[in-house]
């Protein structure tokens, strides 16, 4: 009943590995309890190394400090009279050393046939190898839990990317990078969350589940209520219910959580996501576009420390200003040659969009086809930070129009490295406007277009009551994250992405 224990023999069948592990499994079960549940920890290897790591062995050896460490076992030599595995828990790695003197000569034979990947416990005290290693000489060692599965080559970790995605829970183990993702993706939400909870904004959560959708332009999911026989929809945004709360008197909200939509999937796209949207009362859209350089500020400096990162091997810079551009501006920019003639043409733009090999927008207005060329031509080299501004009102139905142009919203998108990262707005808070906008969106729908929105007739009934002027923003979590911890895909930063049926 062996098993190679250094390296696991790629020419071994998994299956024959798992019946070798079972009967380990069952002689277990024949001795005593299979998986106890007494030992407790008093230590994580990350604290060990951190406070003892830098002490000689002359200056720890003496100290014979007590320790209790769990964890996964990832590496094993077993020899002779001594031993040596290597524990990883959630902090980090620490290697343990087992002897006859130490555990007895019976509890060192049964270790010598543990499989890499079980879960064990170790109690002893701290010392530093020859090599100057930091390990606990080990005094009484605990099978906690048996691996029946064998771990991915220790010397390869896990690289394919379907079983990556399918099975985290094996990549965790494997691979420290993954890890580290999804630590820093924790630190950047913390940081979020204490950013905006520090500017008085209230933390609020909001129903996944709505009687109409709204709030974005998408395709909802779509469910049903039985006690109530009625339909449902998982949400595609938040923002109508964080405005009803400004209406109530809630005057700086924020949610982070997810939205749903039924669209397809893609490096940068999931059908369930996480978002952050915020609103304020009493500002506009030039307060929502300081706040989220901020936000960003924060987070960048949260993980890596700077504000000038490296992204896909090339340096991305958000500690200047960040650019503003009209949606026009940008296209002009990377197309010096357009004329202000052909950009105001629609036969034209209608030619070029589809040259760029971008779909004719479903509303035929000149803005919306301004949008749709500088979609294919503009919006992906927009590599440092920069807010396009001033969008047409006819896709944008929640913002409010300018002053200065009717025709126009005080709304903005950011790009980094090519892909939209936030929107927001001035609110529009004409509960009238608001109406007049839902119908025409309805008209769209009936049109044929599936992303346009329904009328919420509730939500015009509290813009009634009287919406301040209010600034509102989501910011995409999930894709900043992917620019924080240089990943080229969503799938590296949603711990379980969707994926199609085995």
């Amino acid at each position: 009943m062996t098993e190679t224990h250094d390296t696991q023999d790629p020419v071994q069948d998994e299956n024959q590995i798992i019946t070798l592990r079972r009967e380990k499994l069952n002689q277990i079960r024949s001795e005593g309890i299979a998986f106890p549940n007494g030992f407790r920890r008093d230590a994580f290897a990350a604290d060990l190394q951190a406070q003892y790591g830098a002490l000689s062995k002359e200056e720890l050896d003496p100290q014979n400090i007590p320790v209790k460490i769990a964890g996964r076992m990832m590496l094993k030599r077993a020899m002779g009279k001594a031993s040596f595995a290597t524990v990883q828990d959630m902090g980090g790695q620490i290697q343990l050393y087992i002897n006859n003197q130490g555990v007895g000569e019976a509890a060192h034979e049964a270790f010598k046939h543990w499989d890499m990947g079980d879960i064990v416990g170790a109690e002893g005290t701290l010392f530093k190898t020859n090599h100057g290693e930091l390990t606990v000489r080990v005094s009484k060692l605990h099978l906690l839990s048996k691996s029946l599965r064998p771990l991915p080559s220790k010397f390869h970790g896990l690289s394919d990317q379907e079983t990556k995605y399918r099975q985290r829970y094996v990549d965790l183990m494997a691979n420290a990078d993954s890890r580290e993702i999804f630590i820093k993706r924790s630190q950047i939400i913390q940081t979020i969350r204490q950013f905006m909870v520090d500017e008085r904004y209230l933390e609020v959560e909001t129903p996944m589940m709505h009687p109409i959708p709204g709030g974005a332009a998408a395709k909802p999911f779509v469910t049903h209520h039985n006690a109530l026989d009625m339909p449902l929809y998982l949400r595609i945004a938040p923002e109508l219910y964080l405005k009803r709360l400004v209406v109530g008197g809630l005057e700086r909200v924020f949610e982070i959580n997810r939205n749903f939509r039924n669209e397809g999937m893609s490096p940068r796209h999931n059908p369930e996501f996480t978002m952050m949207e915020f609103y304020e009362a009493f500002c506009g859209y030039e307060r929502m576009m300081e706040m989220t350089e901020n936000v960003i500020r924060a987070a960048a400096k949260a993980v890596s420390g700077s504000l000038n990162i490296q992204y896909n091997g090339k340096e991305v810079d958000l500690a200047s200003p960040f650019e503003r551009l009209t949606i026009v501006g940008a296209i002009k920019k990377f197309n010096p040659h357009y004329t202000d003639e052909q950009l105001n043409d629609a036969g034209w733009l209608k030619k070029e969009i589809v040259k760029h090999g971008e779909s004719l927008p479903h509303a035929g207005g000149l803005g919306s086809l301004q949008l749709a060329l500088f979609e294919g031509c503009a919006e992906s080299k927009l590599w440092n930070p920069t807010f396009i501004v001033d969008y047409p009102v006819e896709v944008s139905p929640l913002a409010r129009a300018s002053d200065s142009n009717p025709a126009l919203t005080e709304r903005f998108e950011l790009f980094v490295v090519g892909r939209e990262l936030a929107n927001g707005y001035s609110e529009l808070n004409d509960p009238e406007d608001q109406a007049a906008r839902f119908k025409a969106q309805v008209a769209q729908k009936d049109a044929g277009d599936d992303e346009a929105m329904h009328y919420d007739a509730d939500y015009i009934r509290a813009m009634e009551y009287g919406l301040p002027p209010t600034g509102g923003c989501g910011i995409g979590i999930d894709r900043l994250v992917m620019l924080l911890t240089d990943a080229q895909t969503i799938r590296d930063v949603v711990l379980f992405p969707q994926m199609r049926p085995e």
